[in-house]
């Protein structure tokens, strides 16, 4: 059973209504990292046609992260004296996981495909451990991340990172090795199982032999040697020939079209809509997603945009049904909060969330995190309540005055509310919590703690209380640390 129940009726039909604060919070969530109040400000009332179009073309135009000045070097660059050798090392990692944190933040749609496909063309950076082998990685998922999937496809099983974690690199005539060729069908095109044989796979092996040329000096780029290459004829998925590597990605994509395109279709919809693709209100949008990416020879950015303009993805059963990733729950708050940040806050993220589960460039197996429930235990939840709780405190130890103008823009545009604290209070919540808090008792205890501060004062009943006020950053600092514990705020 599935931890949400899929009962989302809306259709693949353009969501035409202007578009509110609500609609714009859960584009902004699902669509990239969120985003501040300003930002969804500027984007009300406009149609989601014209808001979609401009964030997909937006991260279609960003820019990937320039190659550092390590990108190519292999072990000979670095110095003999392991103990200079190796801090030098973590450092460069370090390097290259700050500035792929900062495009988390910056790029909205363009990072968050990078990432999403991070989880679908899973490496394991200890596999390789290889600091040119990520780069060449982690640039290969940003250029391709919206353009087209099997020109990804292709590329992407050339990295060196993925010939040396899926064997890749020791697949030669002699002894053919199956493991990315299994890989290949099962989790990365078609499903396990599906539209493809286990003869399949060993005659796919054989026809992606030869990438093997692996230097005399580790982390030296893998190369093609044609003497590797099994040259005798092949048959895959029931074509016969002298097969080789860019054969059998113009095979697979011309026998398997509409099996991939539904496989990658269901993994977007359950990533940005809804857990549950195996419910009978979301077969017809996947089905409808696929059409359009076959139609589209395979180019993601259409199918994303029809998906983000429509009723289906608008419908508010499709609202704070995702639970967050480590990530996101770090990552989100920056961004919602507007708060000033640094690559130092940045990485603390980054390592904040690999104590709960999830490493950059490093997921579980194979597979890939399996996201929602996997996020949530005893131990996880415990390390999100108070790893955010320090991210509030490090905030506001930095800069408290940031705290109220995070409460004043909350109150709207015209500050209309900026006077009246049960309204500030609500609306920090609800700019927070995609749905806010399930109750009015809910809601109850959250006020009274912003409220607390003043309490002992006539101040509320004067009416004399505003957002200008001295002690106000420490009420929205209070209320921020009880949303944190509450459990909307593990949602998007």
């Amino acid at each position: 059973m599935e931890f949400f129940v899929n009962c989302n009726t809306g259709s693949l039909a353009p969501y035409t209504a202007p578009l509110d604060a609500a609609n714009i919070r859960h584009l902004y969530r699902r669509l990239g990292f969120s985003a501040s109040v300003p930002t969804i400000n500027q984007s009300i009332g406009q149609s989601a046609n014209a808001v979609v179009d401009t964030l997909v073309n937006q991260a279609v135009a960003a820019p990937v992260i320039p190659a550092p000045a390590w990108s190519e070097w292999t072990n000979a660059d670095y110095p003999e004296d392991d103990d200079i050798a190796g801090p030098l090392r973590r450092a460069q990692r370090e390097e290259l996981t700050a500035l792929y944190g900062n495009s988390l933040l910056d790029n909205g749609l363009l990072d968050r495909m990078s990432f999403f496909w991070s989880n679908h063309f899973v490496t394991e950076f200890p596999v390789y451990d290889c600091n040119n082998f990520l780069f060449e990685y982690a640039n290969c998922l940003q250029r391709n991340a919206l353009g087209n999937f099997k020109t990804f496809v292709s590329e992407i099983g050339l990295t060196s990172a993925m010939l040396r974690y899926l064997d890749g690199a020791f697949n030669n005539r002699n002894r053919p090795n199956e493991n990315y060729a299994r890989e290949l069908y099962e989790l990365f095109t078609l499903g396990e199982g599906l539209g493809y044989t286990e003869e399949d796979i060993v005659e796919t092996a054989r026809a992606l032999t030869g990438y093997v040329n692996r230097g005399e000096v580790g982390c030296t780029k893998i190369t093609f040697d044609p003497e590797r290459h099994d040259t005798d004829a092949k048959t895959i998925l029931g074509q016969t020939g002298n097969w080789g590597y860019d054969d059998v990605i113009d095979i697979l994509f011309n026998e398997r079209a509409n099996e991939i395109a539904f496989f990658i279709c269901s993994k977007l919809y359950t990533f940005f809509v809804h857990p549950d693709v195996a419910a009978d209100e979301a077969q017809p949008i996947v089905n409808g997603m696929a059409a359009t990416f076959v139609a589209n020879n395979f180019e993601i950015a259409p199918v994303l945009r029809e998906l983000f303009k429509s009723e289906h993805f608008f419908d508010d059963t499709a609202v704070g049904v995702i639970i967050k990733s480590p990530i996101d729950l770090y990552f989100n708050f920056i961004s919602e909060s507007n708060f000033t940040y640094d690559d130092g806050t940045v990485t603390n993220a980054i390592d904040a969330a690999a104590m709960i589960g999830q490493r950059i460039f490093d997921p579980v197996d194979v597979a890939g995190w399996q996201r929602d429930r996997q996020w949530i235990n005893t131990n996880f939840i415990i390390g999100r309540w108070l790893t955010m709780e320090v991210f509030v405190e490090l905030f506001f130890a930095a800069d408290q005055e940031q705290f109220r103008q995070l409460g004043i823009a909350a109150a709207g545009p015209n500050g209309a509310t900026i006077n009246d604290p049960n309204q500030i209070a609500r609306a920090i919540i609800d700019k927070f919590l995609p749905k806010g808090l399930l109750t009015d008792m809910d809601y109850d205890r959250a006020i009274t703690v912003f409220r607390e501060p003043y309490e002992d004062s006539n101040i509320y009943e004067t009416g004399t209380w505003n957002m200008l006020l001295e002690d106000t950053p420490s009420q929205v600092y209070l209320l921020l640390n009880h949303l944190v514990r509450e459990p909307e705020f593990q949602l998007k």
